[in-house]
């Protein structure tokens, strides 16, 4: 889910995602094209980085449930917080690439068709990326992410994170210190239960998607810079405290990013960190806390002397347990509540009349959990469910004035090469997988939610894709 670029009343949701992209084919011809478009693309997120196996000496699956990203195990949990500075060879190209390759149906044509697209039946490259990622010594390490957007036809810099760390004691027990420097919140966070590295670890881009969520679900990610202290003790407990601030409009614009979504931070916004992990059932229990507190000029329009005011709160837990064979159970849970006061939009008439300074005063919940299971490290399931509810307001959601949304996702993929025993060599990594979503309500309601007759299962998408790295 995606909050809209400025606070505004809804669109027919279906357009949210739209965009220039590349060309459709019928369903015959999907599974010999996709295999081309990969074949021809050389380069996704950073979410299995074959260059950090190189480094490591390991394979993807010794970081990565099912050998695929970005789900960490607990020892590629350890691999993050230490800095990315593990090595087993005193020399690797820390160059890798992705590739991600999709064909999305869904239940009803999309009207209109997204742009450059068909109403239905879409092939398309979504993305590829290239990353500069390693450790340097002991005590530095990370990775710099550019991406081309298949579907928007555009660069731009993407995730960030690159890290600073020492080692000590703390309440006597080893401790990692780290700094890091990133522009998202939650893309150093080490667990995926959080927002940027949560499920579903890859998603539609031609399809739409309910237009309301919390201000940590991505909104501030590749438009914000952010600096966090954290401590890792113990292995068991993860204290991060840091905050976020706006780059300069021209030095986003120059990365790639637009500089007026959602706008800018004005000062500080901090952001805090707590979890606590610990070997239960034999598996890996954690569980924690984050927060977020943000001032924003929307659209960077200072005029009205007013700001957007956002505080998200989250709980989030996850178990899992390696089983014989390199098989894993694995269940995520996250919960966010966000309470919103937009009197700048509302004082600008973005939402509104302007005629209200509470016009846009509320509060959203979200849920979403998953549970999933993977087989010999090659094949695995997962079952999702995801649910956003909040208080009515006609001047901000279209439809009935609600931003209510659920739904469910399944998926299974096939993961040949985690073992580093690829025909290609080594780096060479590769996903395909079966994804399905279905929605509940979309945007506020079951029926007619964008007073066009549009159904929320309307919105249900089959997606085929397949997802290169090396």
């Amino acid at each position: 889910m995606k909050r809209p670029s400025t606070p505004e009343i809804r669109p027919d949701a279906r357009e949210s995602r739209a965009g220039p992209g590349l060309r459709t084919l019928a369903p015959v011809a999907m599974p010999m094209a996709l295999g081309l478009v990969l074949l021809v693309v050389p380069a996704h997120r950073v979410e299995a980085v074959p260059a950090f196996a190189e480094q490591t000496g390991l394979s993807c699956q010794a970081c990565h449930v099912g050998g695929f990203g970005p789900q960490l195990t607990p020892f590629g949990r350890e691999f993050k917080l230490n800095g990315y500075t593990m090595r087993t060879k005193a020399f690797n190209v820390p160059l890798s690439a992705m590739a991600v390759g999709s064909f999305t149906h869904t239940r009803k044509d999309q009207v209109p068709a997204p742009d450059g697209l068909d109403r239905n039946d879409n092939l398309a490259f979504d993305e590829g990326s290239v990353f500069l990622a390693g450790g340097v010594g002991k005590h530095f390490g990370g990775f710099a992410q550019i991406t081309y957007d298949g579907v928007e036809k555009a660069w731009a810099w993407d995730n960030l994170d690159l890290r600073a760390v020492a080692r000590g004691k703390l309440f006597g027990a080893d401790t990692v210190f780290g700094l890091t420097l990133n522009n998202s919140p939650t893309v150093q966070d080490a667990w995926n239960t959080t927002p940027a590295w949560g499920y579903p670890y890859t998603d539609t881009a031609v399809s739409g998607t309910p237009g309301a969520a919390p201000l940590i679900d991505d909104a501030l990610a590749q438009n914000t810079l952010g600096l966090s202290a954290y401590a890792w003790v113990g292995q068991k407990i993860y204290a991060e405290a840091g905050a976020y601030t706006s780059p300069a409009a021209g030095t986003l614009d120059w990365l790639g990013a637009d500089p007026g979504d959602p706008g800018d931070i004005h000062g500080l916004a901090p952001y805090g960190r707590l979890a606590w992990q610990h070997q239960v059932g034999g598996g890996t229990l954690q569980a924690g806390a984050f927060a977020l507190k943000a001032a924003i000029n929307p659209g960077r329009d200072r005029s009205s002397g007013l700001h957007d005011r956002y505080t998200d709160l989250g709980l989030d837990a996850s178990w899992q347990k390696a089983l014989s064979s390199g098989n894993t159970l694995s269940t995520q849970l996250r919960y966010v509540h966000e309470s919103s006061t937009l009197r700048a939009s509302c004082a600008l008439a973005l939402i509104g009349d302007g005629s209200s300074s509470e016009c846009a005063h509320g509060h959203l919940n979200e849920w979403r959990g998953d549970i999933g299971y993977t087989w010999h490290n090659r094949i695995g399931t997962t079952l999702a469910a995801f649910a956003i509810s909040g208080s009515r307001n006609a001047d901000l959601y279209g439809g009935n004035g609600r931003p209510d949304s659920n739904g469910v996702m399944a998926q299974v993929d096939y993961t040949p090469w985690g073992g580093s025993d690829s025909p290609l060599g080594p780096r060479v990594n590769m996903r395909v997988g079966l994804q399905y979503t279905a929605y509940g309500k979309f945007d506020g309601s079951r029926h007619n939610y964008d007073n066009a007759g549009a159904n929320a299962s309307d919105n249900n998408a089959l997606r085929l894709f397949t997802w290169l790295a090396f």
